[in-house]
């Protein structure tokens, strides 16, 4: 029959819809018109479908399948049936069950019944799945609506996506119209005050660092900041460790291990001249520290000036992830699955358009163009991981193939050739 149809699975419509409102996916953050939300599904699917509404599904979980207040107002509204599956607590978290089955259940009996020409599906759970296919298989037309997601995460399964027949995004206009985040106060109160027991332990003093000592330990002097973070200099560290019995020293103290590693020189500071095995004195540090680090092909210089690592003007790109707002990650997650085909070459095109578009500085275009052959090691290991969404990488061991490789760096360097030689291009009258 030229009817339409819509299921819509509540907990993802308004765990989304809080999600981009509020920035956590709790219900209680929003606050619901929901007149104003059928109303505005009702339109939509007609619109979109271009027949008139048969009837508004909606799904939701409750505590013992018990209606709450919201549900007894849509279950009253025309065109509105209300579906209820458990609600039920586990690990101190609210999770629904049975809705996906009910989904399922009733999607695939209007297809097979042939209750309408055109189904809407406002749910990102890819357990509908089997349903849909099943519902085209009697030639019931698919509409798939997501919810935007501004946290950059995308929230529907791809399966749903490349199986329906068409898909909208339901964008933040549109959710605004009937949801809106709730205002959060702030109450201003003093931290409670420790209970007398906890209180008398905190001022206790320091307890003694040897039993023959007899009286308490000084209190120690303000860490620096080395220490703040962990990491001790590895000359105070070898004292502690050889002030100790050889059983009680730790293992990986410097005085074991010989050699420190870059992270012990890097807290150091150590210029070019320090030599591993030789702890140097404070005023021996450099902001140039040079890191030593072992690969196959020997020791590799790291750090400025020394040669192998990049220079100043490489190592300030910014990468394609520092570029991207939240919402730009939604739009790219949204363009991978419905527009990109996953080809090496197309690949690395869409990769270097995104980052040639968002970079502020025309400058960093500029340099980077002049690295070519070779890619700065950050933003090509950027770029493989993000080809490796499409599934470019090789059974054997999880790595791309090195045609592949060739093929997304040529892709890579062909957008950004055209983009360079663009703005080089001189302009007439």
């Amino acid at each position: 029959m030229d009817r339409c149809v819509v299921l819509v699975d509540a907990g993802y419509l308004l765990g989304a819809a809080a999600s981009l409102l509020a920035g956590e996916p709790a219900r209680t953050r929003i606050t619901v018109d929901h007149a104003a939300l059928i109303q505005g599904l009702r339109d939509r699917a007609e619109h979109e479908t271009q027949r008139p509404l048969l009837r508004i599904y909606w799904f939701d979980g409750a505590p013992d399948r018990v209606p709450q207040p919201e549900h007894r107002r849509l279950r009253v509204m025309p065109r509105v049936t209300v579906r209820l599956g458990a609600l039920t607590r586990s690990d101190g978290r609210w999770a629904q069950k049975g809705v996906d089955a009910a989904m399922h259940a009733e999607l695939t009996e209007l297809a097979r019944n042939r209750a309408c020409s055109d189904i809407v599906l406002v749910t990102g759970d890819g357990d509908l799945l089997p349903g849909l296919m099943s519902a085209k298989e009697h030639g019931v037309a698919v509409h798939l609506w997501a919810v935007q997601a501004a946290d950059g995460d995308y929230n529907q399964s791809e399966d749903l996506v490349a199986e329906a027949d068409e898909r909208r995004v339901l964008d933040r206009a549109w959710i605004t119209r009937s949801v809106r985040a709730k205002e959060l106060t702030n109450v201003c109160a003093p931290p409670p005050e420790p209970r007398p027991e906890i209180a008398a332990i905190l001022k206790a003093p320091l307890p003694e660092t040897a039993a023959s000592a007899g009286t308490a330990a000084p209190r120690p002097a303000e860490p620096r900041p080395a220490e703040r973070n962990g990491s001790r200099p590895a000359a105070a560290a070898t004292a502690t460790a050889t002030a100790l019995p050889e059983t009680e020293r730790p293992a990986d103290t410097p005085a074991n291990r010989g050699v420190p590693t870059p992270k012990d020189l890097a807290g150091l500071g150590r210029g070019p001249a320090a030599t591993p095995a030789t702890p140097t004195s404070p005023s021996a540090a450099g902001s140039n520290a040079t890191l030593r680090w072992s690969s196959d092909k020997g020791w590799v210089e790291r750090g400025p000036g020394s040669g192998a690592g990049e220079p100043a003007e490489t190592a300030a790109l910014p990468t394609l992830a520092q570029l991207t707002s939240a919402e730009q990650r939604w739009a790219d997650r949204e363009e991978d699955i419905t527009t990109v085909g996953g080809d090496p070459f197309e690949v690395g095109q869409v990769f270097a358009r995104r980052w040639a578009e968002r970079v502020t500085d025309p400058l960093h275009l500029q340099h980077l163009s002049t690295e070519y052959p070779r890619i700065p090691h950050r933003i090509d290991g950027e770029l493989l991981r993000y080809a490796a969404r499409f599934g470019l990488l090789a059974h054997k061991d999880d790595q791309i193939d090195e045609r592949d490789r060739y093929a997304i760096r040529a892709g890579f360097w062909r957008e950004i050739d055209n983009r360079t030689a663009a703005e080089r291009a001189p302009t007439t009258d």
